[in-house]
């Protein structure tokens, strides 16, 4: 105790240095890696536990809460964030199994309560209240899955935001949760051998933070004690990585390799207890792409393809392949869904997206536009009417909800006594939305959607908010934000980049961002920023950055490839340190999109965007808000600890670098209550708009 106290005053002593900062110690590190040898002066900092590291963090809090505090007192956007979600209209209940489910927020302080239907109309009755189960309102019922009856409901949750959750149970007819517990569950989904018991996948990690081992599969009977669940499946010897799912009666296992080269496939029937595995299909990676087994069929999509399309094979003869499905040129396939008569794709363009409705045999039946600039979600099938109930949304237009008739190609709104009518929170003019593209560097055409309010003056001088994410062939919609509306209200420009090492234009836009390409991703926004600048919707002191977890990595590289071009710089959960991200968590699984630190031209590769590794000594970046959670194990701490540390002791650093450590969260950050995400979102808007105005 003594130690530590003796600590934090030689920390306090020293907020006299340049921006007041809590001094970060230096205790040079000699780092060797084939012909690269440098210091890391805050390795002690990859310590995320210690008491030295955890009082710099205090510190660190102090500092930058103080600062919120300093700018709600100029700009305030709660307030107007939760009238708007009190305005803003609500989606469709989730349709698992026979009933319907939605979460609802009876206490602000408190976790969604899950409540279900049997039908659609019908009263809400509450099933799983986390709070009433731990007594904490810090728990999130991050997901749940009924049985095939739906009697049994199985739910995990995660306590303070890690990705170590639990799985529970309970009995929807006697509403009554169950004694079953299963612990260190992570990277886990749950699937049901009917209602006798659940798969799920376990974890081995000691520590938080080291590298990950989730590499077990179990089988858990109801009723009984997880000391008793019968091991299914073990890559721990390989280290490989697996999913898998239940289907017709199967235990469907999807192994990859460390290399992410090739995949394995095998089931078990599920009549047969002991779950005895066999083989049933081996591709290479790069060639295929499971979906799902219906009807003794084996669905996959041929992944040379480079915008997706479904093929087919009988499960007990593979070597006969069937196209169901052919590619839609220039139309990135987004999702399959196989219903009961109906395989429906929904896909995306550069300015539209659409859905197809096929039959199994691949004969097209009909097609659906959403409006231009708007998302839709794809929610369940009335079988009976043949209705398909969709909700559309955008950016800055809440949850409008049809229903489509697949026979007639009919479509209309659907309200109910739980989901009324509501007038718009702005008419749909109010916000002009554009999508356009703008030319890389080696003049690829990069998709760009911008937004603000129509007939604003684009005269160089709108504070803008720039994000994208350009990783792992993720494609984002476009999800409503209360948040961002308030920052549009007054006056900000939002533009969102699709760029390269994303999937927004096919397989190839992914590939030619991953690995040793993975710099084309980084120009990618930085190109996006320049093409704002030059297209007078902002300036270099009007214009902000921000991504989360890969968004953040791509905004911490911009910063230091292109300070001069930012005025604020906010990024998120992110990677930093590239020479050592495969040494934590679950890193080791991204070395085919980052590079693989044991080849030495990709460790090269890694040090050149590494943006820990590119802060200049003789620089002022941009005023930064870097943001983290203590409990992060994908993205642990220690990567914006050892950034922001070495961003604020330099002479240089003129413009403030913060760092804020939301406590008892994770990746997703602080999110568990209603009363939280407010907080969290207010505090990413006022700051943005205080340091883009002043």
């Amino acid at each position: 105790m003594k130690k530590i106290l003796i600590f934090m005053l030689c920390l306090l002593s020293a907020l006299s240095y340049s921006q007041n900062y809590p001094e970060a110690k230096k205790i040079p590190v000699p780092f060797s890696k084939h012909n690269f040898t440098y210091q890391d002066d805050y390795s002690w900092m990859e310590k995320m536990k210690s008491s030295e590291t955890n009082a710099w963090m205090e510190l660190q809090n102090t500092k930058t809460y103080s600062h919120l505090e300093t700018v709600k007192k100029k700009y305030s956007t709660a307030s107007k964030i939760k009238e708007y979600d009190f305005l803003s209209t609500n989606g469709l209940p989730a349709k698992r199994g026979d009933y319907f489910y939605t979460r609802y927020i009876l206490d602000k302080n408190k976790p969604p309560v899950l409540f279900y239907r049997k039908a659609l109309n019908d009263d809400p009755i509450e099933i799983i209240d986390p709070y009433k189960i731990y007594k904490y309102n810090n728990v999130r019922l991050s997901s749940f899955y009924p049985s095939k009856n739906s009697r049994m409901i199985a739910f995990k949750i995660s306590k303070d935001g890690g990705d170590q959750e639990e799985i529970r149970f309970v009995d929807v007819e006697k509403k009554k949760t169950l004694e079953d517990v299963l612990t260190k569950i992570k990277f886990s989904g749950v699937s049901w051998n009917h209602e006798k018991g659940v798969f799920y996948k376990r974890n081995s990690n000691v520590n938080t933070f080291e590298r990950d081992s989730t590499y077990l599969l179990y089988y858990h009977k109801i009723g009984d004690t997880q000391a008793n669940d019968k091991l299914i499946y073990d890559t721990t010897a390989s280290e490989n990585d697996f999913h898998f799912f239940t289907a017709e009666d199967k235990l469907i296992i999807v192994e990859t390799n460390k290399a992410e080269t090739e995949r394995y496939y095998f089931y078990a029937n599920l009549s047969d207890e002991t779950f005895a595995l066999k083989p049933f299909a081996k591709h290479n990676e790069s060639d295929f792409n499971f979906h799902t087994i219906k009807n003794g069929k084996v669905y996959f999509s041929n992944t040379k393809s480079d915008f997706g399309e479904v093929s087919y094979f009988n499960l007990t003869n593979e070597s006969e392949e069937f196209k169901v499905i052919p590619q839609i040129y220039n139309s990135v396939l987004l999702e399959t869904k196989f219903l009961e008569n109906y395989i429906i794709c929904k896909y995306k363009t550069t300015a539209k997206n659409y859905m197809h409705i096929y039959d199994y045999s691949g004969k097209f039946i009909r097609k659906f536009e959403a409006p231009y600039g708007m998302d839709f979600r794809i929610n369940f099938l009335d079988a009976k009417k043949n209705e398909l109930y969709v909700t559309f949304n955008s950016y800055v237009i809440s949850y409008l909800n049809y229903k489509l008739n697949i026979e007639t190609g009919k479509y209309g709104p659907y309200f109910n006594d739980f989901i009324e009518p509501k007038p718009s929170l702005f008419t749909f003019d109010h916000f002009e939305t554009k999508i356009v593209t703008y030319k890389s560097r080696d003049s690829k055409d990069i998709p760009i959607t911008i937004i603000h309010k129509k007939g604003m003056a684009l005269d160089g001088k709108n504070p803008t908010l720039l994000e994208a994410y350009g990783g792992f062939g993720s494609i984002y919609g476009s999800n409503f934000d209360t948040g961002l509306l308030t920052f549009l209200e007054r006056g900000g420009v939002y533009a969102y980049a699709e760029i390269r090492g994303g999937g927004e234009k096919g397989r190839k836009w992914h590939k030619d961002g991953k690995g040793l390409k993975k710099m084309n991703t980084f120009n990618d926004f930085i190109d996006g920023a320049e093409f704002l600048i030059k297209e007078n919707y902002t300036n270099p002191k009007k214009l902000a950055i921000t991504g989360s977890s890969q968004g953040g990595l791509l905004v911490g590289v911009a910063m230091t490839k292109r300070p001069e071009l930012f005025k604020v710089a906010i990024p998120k959960f992110g990677v930093f340190d590239m020479a050592k991200f495969s040494q934590f968590t679950v890193g080791k699984y991204h070395n085919d999109e980052y590079g693989n630190p044991e080849l030495e031209n990709e460790f090269n590769s890694l040090l050149e965007y590494s943006p820990y590794h590119n802060i200049k000594d003789d620089v002022d970046y941009p005023t930064t808000l870097i943001i983290t959670s203590e409990n992060d194990d994908r993205v642990p701490p220690l990567h914006s600890y050892k950034f922001a540390a070495k961003l604020q002791n330099r002479a240089s650093q003129k413009n403030p670098i913060y760092l804020k450590t939301l406590k008892n969260s994770g990746h997703y950050g602080k999110n568990a209550n209603y009363k939280d995400q407010i907080t969290e979102d207010s505090e990413f808007y006022n700051f943005l708009l205080y340091h883009l105005n002043n």
